[in-house]
């Protein structure tokens, strides 16, 4: 049987688009997760106690913070393939510069400026693929290119914790050979972005006419559907109570995830094992919420429903996590990391589908990065957290009960608050012509 002419189409997007983001956020998040493991052997060397280091690892988000609207609104005037190409060679350089930190002050300084430099990457592409993809596509395309996330872990728990035992190879450290092996690529993949990203449908080559003509008016159509139902302008959409609550929400998820994640490392190695044996152990909560991310971004989509998809993905979250705290420091610790992972990770198809549902354009790429930059600060609040009652206490379960409550939050922000009526989206686009 012969495709129809939004299969072929949307099968052909898909394979350009959505693959070669994932590679860009793959490198993205194992920047995010390498300083985790660093953390096994750079501490020493620079002095970091575990409270000192959850607020040095966490500096980085208030650069993100810093920046990350007037990011998304430059790449909104000058094009994704521009600015995408500019934050990855950017953060690459900066990235790789962390191998030659001297202390704390050195390291904290570079995680700003790392901040700084990387912001706008995750909601620039988030607005770029509602260039893309029309609204029922977006849950799945959200939750796969996303999948970067936890496969990040997966590839890289290993890959760092084999490249700290470069630990005296011509003089550095392997901490500092982590860094820099791990930066290289993101610079070169920073130039090809100039080569293979395309703006928007209306100039892609690699598409039919026939193809870029339906793309290009369903998606206006859609937009048009949203603005007439209500129209969000672009400076309201700062303080519009729909992007505050999202905003709120994804503050709680980002606070329980990048907590949990930054302290992983140390957390597992009180299991007795071996860097390298943490390494391959640290793999296990991000290949499961890897594929919990796909699986609840295609449910959702087939549900046409984002909260409580929402909602029971931050209750699982907040589970595992109250489970990991009553029995850190055994391998029942790591299970129920394991079921928090795949809460953090399966939220992510249905919230992000979210914000689309009532902002477009302008508004659109303010609002996105703003959600995404007041969320993100829960990346400097999780491991500060995390620090501080490990060295208050001595142990890592009241900081993983703390990760539980923000979780939580996020969990009551959905149920009783982020309500997103339906009727703002334009309409099945199985009705779309076929050929």
């Amino acid at each position: 049987m012969e495709r129809s002419l939004e299969q072929r189409t949307m099968r052909t997007v898909y394979l350009r688009v959505v693959p070669f983001a994932c590679l860009i956020y793959l490198l993205c998040y194992l920047d995010r997760i390498n300083v985790g493991f660093a953390a096994l052997t750079m501490n020493k060397d620079l002095g970091l106690d575990a409270s000192i280091f959850g607020m040095a690892a966490g500096a980085f988000f208030w650069g993100y913070f810093l920046f990350e609207v007037p990011s998304n609104m430059i790449l909104e005037k000058v094009g994704a393939r521009l600015w995408i190409a500019r934050i990855m060679v950017t953060w690459g350089l900066l990235s790789g510069a962390t191998a030659f930190c001297v202390g704390p002050y050195s390291f904290l300084t570079l995680r700003f400026l790392l901040g700084l430099a990387e912001a706008g990457l995750y909601p620039g592409i988030v607005l770029f693929c509602t260039y893309w993809f029309p609204d029922r596509y977006r849950a799945r395309v959200m939750a796969c290119f996303t999948v970067a996330l936890p496969v990040a872990v997966v590839i890289g728990a290993p890959l760092s914790t084999a490249l700290l035992e470069l630990d005296g190879l011509w003089g550095l450290a392997g901490w500092r050979w982590m860094f820099i092996a791990e930066a290289a690529p993101t610079v070169l993949l920073g130039f090809i972005v100039l080569l293979y990203m395309t703006d928007r449908p209306a100039e892609a080559r690699w598409l039919s006419a026939e193809q870029r003509t339906w793309l290009t008016s369903l998606i206006d159509t859609e937009r048009r559907r949203i603005e007439a139902h209500r129209k969000v302008d672009m400076l309201r959409s700062l303080w519009d109570p729909k992007v505050l609550l999202l905003s709120l929400n994804f503050f709680g998820i980002v606070t329980a995830s990048l907590g949990m994640l930054i302290f992983l490392p140390q957390i597992v190695k009180q299991l007795g094992l071996s860097n390298m044996q943490v390494g391959w152990v640290s793999m296990v909560p991000y290949v499961f919420g890897a594929i919990s991310m796909v699986v609840w971004g295609w449910v959702s989509d087939r549900m046409g429903e984002r909260r409580w998809n929402l909602f029971c993905a931050c209750m699982l979250s907040t589970g595992g996590l109250v489970i990991a705290g009553l029995f850190v420091g055994t391998y029942w610790s790591l299970a129920g990391m394991t079921l928090a992972a795949m809460g953090f990770y399966g939220s992510k198809g249905p919230f992000w589908s979210m914000p689309p549902m009532f902002l477009t354009g302008s508004a659109a790429a303010v609002g996105i990065a703003w959600i995404n930059s007041i969320g993100n600060l829960g990346g400097f609040f999780g491991p500060s957290i995390v620090g501080w009652v490990r060295d208050a206490t001595g142990s890592f379960a009241g900081g993983l009960y703390a990760l539980a409550a923000f979780a939580l939050m996020s969990a009551v922000v959905a149920a009783l608050w982020l309500h997103i009526p339906q009727r703002a989206v334009a309409p099945d686009i199985a009705s779309a012509p076929a050929e």
